[in-house]
């Protein structure tokens, strides 16, 4: 494909427009390419997680693809699975723009979209016309910021898009939709849980849900997501999204508000997902999101407990290459081992969550 033998010559033009415009050019360039098969996949690399079965663990977050508009250019590029949204009941514009910000001394991205997207309708005609090619691709479902019931917009989602998405992942953890963290609280999560298992077993089909959740909780709030996720109420976690924080930066642009993405959250990210998997003791499959740039990257998340990776900043710095890259160096290093990605995930879980990534 053109996007992944381009991007050497694209970059610098890409990276003299601002960062909104660039990303939307990219998504025209890759809509009118064609989709064709995944290159062929390492075996070993397949994982199954929450009843699907994926040909290898590393997917493309949502945010990237928000509008179902390049699911099968982003699988033909190696992806294991894609995430599309994350898409709301209606169609909102989202916050003023600039709100999209490359900070490349740091290799980071600090973005306040706010949920910008074409709504449910326009998400679900797309998505029913690539509904018979292979392929897992999720939703990721949130609330409109103008929203009376916002629990009741996350159910909405269920109802419109169960028939259609390979799994559902709840958004509550988005910095840029103001008061939308707050459903991460216990008694607020249990309620929204409840009311979308309700929702889902409504459904002739039930894909699985998993829950995304902010990295800057307190070790109290995750021992809450914990238990409120126990006992079949999630299928899967992703941690995590955004944060808020702004420790080590150099980007004269750290200041803008809104969700920091990209290397500087990799050890954040790392230590949550890695709290939350001796919490859990592993009964939830989880999948680490944040840092990811490389294959050293993904497999300290896999050590740290996730059965899935997840990345999207990295992309803006180093091109579709990157997934093979990514797998290529994953592949290379169970046969140094002589290991399994099943081994690994987990295995440094409980140094890193007692003593960070020096302790891995």
């Amino acid at each position: 494909m053109l996007a992944r033998l381009g991007f050497p010559l694209a970059k610098p033009l890409l990276h003299a427009l601002d960062a909104e415009t660039a990303h939307q050019l990219t998504i025209r360039a890759l809509r009118l390419m064609p989709a064709p098969a995944p290159p062929p996949c390492d075996g070993r690399l397949a994982v199954r997680a929450f009843g699907l079965d994926f040909p290898n663990p590393l997917g493309l977050a949502a945010g990237f693809d928000k509008n179902a508009l390049v699911p099968d250019q982003m699988l033909s590029l190696g992806f294991g699975f894609t995430e599309i949204g994350t898409v709301t009941p209606k169609p909102q514009d989202g916050n003023p723009r600039p709100r999209l910000f490359r900070l490349a001394e740091d290799l980071a991205v600090i973005n306040r979209m706010g949920f910008n997207n074409e709504g449910h309708d326009a998400a679900l005609k797309r998505l029913a016309v690539r509904r018979a090619r292979p392929g897992i691709v999720g939703v990721n479902i949130g609330a409109n910021k103008d929203s009376g019931d916002r629990i009741g917009d996350y159910v909405k989602g269920i109802h419109a898009f169960s028939h259609l998405a390979s799994y559902f992942t709840v958004n509550i953890s988005s910095p840029n939709t103001p008061g939308l963290r707050a459903l991460q609280s216990r008694a607020e999560l249990e309620s929204l849980l409840t009311r979308l298992n309700v929702a889902r077993d409504m459904q002739d089909l039930r894909p699985p849900m998993l829950l995304k959740i902010a990295p800057d909780l307190r070790d109290d709030e995750m021992e809450d997501i914990a238990i409120a996720c126990g006992n079949g109420a999630v299928d899967g976690i992703i941690v995590s999204n955004t944060t808020l924080g702004r420790d080590g930066l150099r980007s004269a642009l750290k200041a803008e508000p809104g969700g920091l993405s990209g290397l500087p959250l990799l050890q954040l990210s790392t230590v949550q997902l890695a709290k939350l998997r001796m919490l859990t003791k592993g009964a939830i499959p989880l999948v680490g999101a944040g840092g990811v740039h490389d294959a050293a990257s993904a497999l300290l998340k896999i050590r740290a407990g996730a059965s899935l990776v997840q990345l999207y900043s990295a992309l803006v710095y180093k091109g579709p290459r990157l997934v093979s890259e990514i797998l290529g160096g994953i592949s290379d290093e169970l046969s140094r081992q002589g290991t399994t990605l099943a081994h690994l995930c987990g295995c440094d879980a409980e140094a890193i969550a007692h003593h960070g990534l020096k302790g891995k």
